[in-house]
């Protein structure tokens, strides 16, 4: 970095801190392609202001003063007059603190709008009042958390018919993500691009008792999964669990420690592609009647990209870590070299092979139907694998891949509590 520097000349020393490219994160910078929307999705702090704020400035100054590319009329949108005004244009991240000298706007505040040297202008817009966007058009637009708008469609819609103008008209959304249709509409369109990052992205630019506090406090639940790590966490339609029913199942510590359950999932394969390792502790307390029985779950060791080495031994120091009774593997893909592989890394280990008879959601039916009757408690930390149990449904996953974390936990839950009580004659399980 040195050398780089010190073959700088002084005006190009004096421009380096206006060169964003040089200092963006790879979120922040525009993906390639003829896209018409890009949505950066990120936690909170993670840099979304700042690269909207840059991609406005871009578009306006462009490379020339006669290039066609350039945008000369913007809008910008926020949910309120105010918030576009001290956070996408006064912000310590907004435009004018983005723009060096010779190119910064001056903001009219008469007319709601920024005017550049070169003759650009950008528009305030409030999502409050849709129809404002009746009757302007533009080349360029710059959308600041959509995803919190209570008028989002209405005033998404009226800025799709204003943005008309130039060659190829462009618009940027940045904005924490929350399960509303909007937002799931615009990421599922085939012009929409999308780069995402948590807010520790950020973490140089970021108090670090910030971090700490907001990690300890949000770190494992879906409030932190939108508001920390920037995930769009969604139900699907007819969810065998919803994120509700989750919220209300989550508890400080477990409620009594019964036997204890190291279920896994296997991956076909093991390498940086392959599908998750599904890896899930749950004990349960099985004493008294069967509707009193109780379990927690406590803790998701899944390993992604493991080698059958790897998640092995992830298995056992879960295994370890929670003094586990039995650890339970599926083995309809691998047979006998999963028991193999577990053997090797602990020749002693109590294992049960299971196999799947039933598809995925027959077999998690029973399972939910536990978490229906609130026999089933959550520690925190269990936010990616409460997302996958929300998109399962009784047709099947709705998620993208295989729902490893969900088959794990459903194995699991149903050698301590479902299998048990259907030992007993349960009526509550049979009618399952």
């Amino acid at each position: 970095m040195d050398e780089f520097l010190g073959g700088l000349s002084d005006a190009a020393l004096l421009a380096l801190p206006w060169i964003f490219e040089f200092w963006a994160l790879p979120h922040q910078l525009p993906p390639e392609g003829a896209w018409k929307t890009w949505v950066i999705m990120g936690g909170r702090g993670a840099g979304k202001t700042r690269a909207g704020a840059e991609w406005v400035r871009a578009q306006v100054e462009g490379a020339r003063p006669a290039d066609p590319g350039r945008a000369s009329r913007v809008a910008l949108v926020g949910e309120t007059l105010d918030q576009v005004r001290e956070v996408m244009i006064f912000g310590d991240s907004g435009i004018l603190a983005c723009s060096p000298p010779d190119r910064r706007p001056q903001w009219e505040a008469g007319r709601r709008r920024l005017v550049w040297p070169n003759g650009a202008v950008a528009q305030v817009f409030s999502a409050h009042e849709p129809e404002s966007l009746r009757g302007p058009q533009f080349d360029a637009a710059w959308v600041d958390e959509l995803a919190k708008w209570k008028k989002a469609e209405e005033t998404w819609d009226q800025l799709q018919f204003a943005l008309r103008l130039g060659p190829h008209p462009q618009q940027v959304v940045t904005t924490t993500p929350r399960n509303v249709a909007v937002l799931k509409a615009i990421l599922n369109n085939p012009s929409s691009v999308v780069t995402h990052a948590p807010t520790d992205a950020n973490r140089a630019y970021l108090a670090a008792s910030f971090l700490d506090e907001v990690t300890a406090r949000y770190g494992g639940t879906r409030a932190g999964m939108q508001e920390l790590e920037g995930i769009l966490v969604e139900d699907a339609e007819g969810a065998l669990w919803t994120h509700e029913m989750l919220e209300r199942a989550r508890v400080a510590q477990a409620p009594g420690k019964g036997r204890v359950v190291v279920a896994v999932d296997p991956p076909v394969t093991g390498h940086g592609g392959s599908d998750e390792c599904g890896i899930v502790v749950v004990s349960a307390v099985t004493e008294g009647p069967v509707q009193d029985w109780r379990a927690c779950v406590l803790e998701d060791a899944s390993v992604q990209g493991a080698s059958p080495d790897g998640w092995a031994r992830a298995a056992i120091a879960a295994m370890q870590r929670h003094g586990a009774d039995r650890l339970v593997a599926e083995v309809n893909q691998g047979g006998d070299l999963v028991q193999a592989v577990i053997r090797q890394v602990d020749p002693l280990v109590p294992f049960r092979a299971v196999r799947a008879s039933k598809g995925k959601a027959a077999r998690a039916e029973p399972v939910a139907a536990l978490y229906e009757q609130g026999r089933v408690r959550h520690l925190r930390g269990l936010a990616r694998l409460e997302d996958q149990m929300c998109r399962m449904t009784a047709r099947g996953y709705e998620g993208r891949g295989s729902p490893d974390r969900v088959d794990a936990l459903v194995w699991a839950l149903t050698a301590l509590m479902v299998e048990p009580a259907q030992r007993l004659g349960s009526p509550q399980v049979r009618r399952l």
